[in-house]
């Protein structure tokens, strides 16, 4: 399944803070979006600080499956499948 990691955030998986990189992740049976998220922190310590906040995620880093943004169609022990995408984009401040 792929990971997609945009803008800002992709300083923290060896990125310039710009662009997109995209990831190629394992998705053996069973796997949520927990354990995709999980996965792939644990090979970026930077990612992980800034993305997990205790068991669950911290909030400067949206996390969107498929599109949809998490928390309003899915949460963190969704199921995932073949084919599904997961993007993390940074949240933009400003007035």
């Amino acid at each position: 399944m792929s990971v997609e990691v945009v803008s800002w955030v992709t300083t923290f998986v060896g990125g310039d803070g710009t662009g997109r990189r995209v990831f190629e992740e394992p998705l053996p049976a069973g796997a949520t979006v927990r354990s995709v998220l999980a996965g792939l922190s644990a090979r970026y310590p930077e990612l992980h600080a800034a993305l997990w906040h205790g068991e669950g995620l911290g909030e400067h880093i949206e996390v969107l499956v498929n599109d949809a943004v998490l928390d309003l169609h899915h949460t963190l022990d969704s199921p995932l499948a073949p084919g599904d995408r997961l993007s993390l984009l940074g949240q933009f401040m400003g007035g």
